[in-house]
């Protein structure tokens, strides 16, 4: 039993003397090697020290609805205020009966492709309208428009042209601007172009909208009836861009219906319940505005915002001034802003400007005016974000 005891305690013995020198040698072998004075994480990812920075993401600084300006091919593009438009429509090219598109010379090409530039610059779509009232030819461009959308060849080749043109300059869409389907064979035409031309744009991410009378008489503020549309185009298209101006033509000339607010309540009214009664989403409904001044005169040529304005800063205000040996009416900033809420009020999409390059610069600024309206009315929610984006 004493054996057993003395031979226990060896072992024990022996397995703690082993484990110190063990420990010994180790530590005395790891002494000899070289050891940094800082540590040293080699193979960590820096993601794992410091988290990647993110940038900030660039805000919309445009208005939740659109606001559309034309501009005439002729016009400055250094001039036009891109950073307030959601939409630049660079008017006109001109149709042939066959199906053709001209231009007005290398110039207005020209200055297409600027306005592309720096509209690029601030996130603003450029469209190219094609009609107007007068052709480069000469006359009404009804009598070239008619033909070239009436036959199936030519209607064809002319959705072909726009097509391509889109595609070849970089454009976000195409506006028709066909003034005006006068029969119910105008009118089917009229649709059956808008829905092929939307056939080929859409597939392409481009928009296509189209320019519509008033259809308001600006005296009897009642339905006209010698303007004929097909409530279905509108399906195909995605702004519809309501010429709520040119009311001094109806009955008997009188420059004060130019635009007025009650003919544009009407208007208003009347594209409306047309789109709720078909269905169709009021959100495509933009509403234009002028940016000129109508003469008492008709002898004297109208004037821009900019002239009425350049005469006298405190014009902007007002509806009505003298000017020239004659009496103008317009639209001043307050009446923009009223015309601008009742178009939001009834659901519309935006506003539409006629046209962009006869606007006052600075502070009178109408596309400013408008703009800050639509921006104002804004409901979608601020977004937060934190210096790491998170």
């Amino acid at each position: 039993m004493i054996k057993r005891y003395l031979l226990l305690g060896l072992v024990i013995a022996i397995t703690f003397i082993g484990g110190i020198l063990t420990g010994v040698f180790f530590t005395t072998n790891n002494d000899n090697q070289d050891r940094p004075n800082t540590l040293i994480l080699e193979d960590v990812p820096k993601s794992a020290i410091k988290p990647n920075s993110k940038e900030f993401p660039k805000f919309n600084t445009k208005p939740g609805k659109v606001l559309i300006g034309y501009v005439q091919d002729y016009r400055d593009p250094n001039k036009i205020d891109y950073s307030k438009l959601t939409h630049v429509i660079f008017s006109f090219v001109h149709p042939t009966k066959d199906g053709e598109i001209l231009f007005n010379g290398d110039t207005a090409l020209n200055n297409l492709r600027t306005v592309v530039s720096k509209a690029e610059k601030h996130d603003t779509k450029v469209m190219l309208a094609i009609g107007g009232w007068y052709h480069i030819k000469g006359g009404e461009s009804y009598n070239y428009f008619k033909p070239a959308i009436s036959n199936p060849k030519s209607r064809a080749k002319l959705v072909k042209e726009l097509t391509n043109i889109a595609v070849r300059e970089k454009l976000d869409g195409i506006d028709i601007d066909f003034e005006h389907p006068r029969t119910e064979a105008d009118s089917r035409n009229l649709a059956a172009f808008a829905k092929e031309l939307s056939a080929q744009l859409h597939p392409k991410k481009k928009e296509l909208s189209i320019a519509v009378y008033s259809q308001i008489h600006a005296v009897t503020l009642t339905e006209v009836g010698f303007i004929k549309y097909e409530p279905s185009m509108f399906q195909h298209v995605d702004h519809v861009n309501i010429m709520a101006y040119d009311g001094q033509w109806d009955g008997s000339y009188n420059a004060a219906n130019l635009s007025p607010y009650p003919f544009t309540e009407k208007i208003v009214n009347y594209w409306s319940n047309l789109f709720e009664n078909q269905k169709l989403s009021k959100e495509k409904l933009v509403l234009g505005v002028p940016f000129y001044a109508q003469p008492e005169d008709p002898k004297i040529k109208q004037v821009s915002f900019a002239a009425i304005i350049n005469k006298n800063p405190a014009n902007a205000g007002k509806d009505i001034v003298k000017m020239n040996g004659t009496t103008y009416h317009y639209n001043g900033g307050a009446t923009m802003k009223k015309k601008t809420r009742l178009a939001l009020d009834h659901g519309f999409g935006g506003m539409m400007l006629w046209e962009s390059g006869l606007d006052a610069q600075g502070p009178h600024s109408l596309t400013g005016t408008i703009f800050t309206e639509l921006k104002n009315s804004s409901k979608e929610p601020l977004k937060y974000y934190t210096a790491k984006g998170y």
